[in-house]
């Protein structure tokens, strides 16, 4: 029989004598994951938690999709942009 920690450890779920759910399989990868702080105001952090836990998930995987979604938002916004003039030339070029 394996412990509840080797069980986190591989991923798998642990419900405790309940049935309850006491270890999320997406969070195995957080066990072994570096951790720093950043610093935000207190409504932000509360607005944040509520999120994630709308979500069901963590703060920090709520703030790993918020920055994805930034990125993605000004990759669009670039991509949007009108074409330089190399750019433009480029395209209309002659083929062959």
């Amino acid at each position: 029989m394996t412990s509840e920690a080797e069980s986190m450890a591989e991923g798998r779920d642990t419900r405790d004598l309940g049935g309850r759910q006491t270890f999320h399989p997406d969070l195995s990868m957080l066990i072994c994951m570096q951790s720093t702080s950043v610093r935000i105001d207190v409504a932000t952090h509360e607005d944040l938690k509520h999120l994630a836990a709308d979500m069901g998930t963590t703060v920090g995987h709520a703030v790993t999709l918020a920055v994805r979604s930034l990125r993605q938002a000004r990759m669009g916004t670039e991509l949007a942009a009108p074409l330089r003039e190399d750019e433009s030339a480029w395209l209309d070029a002659e083929l062959g």
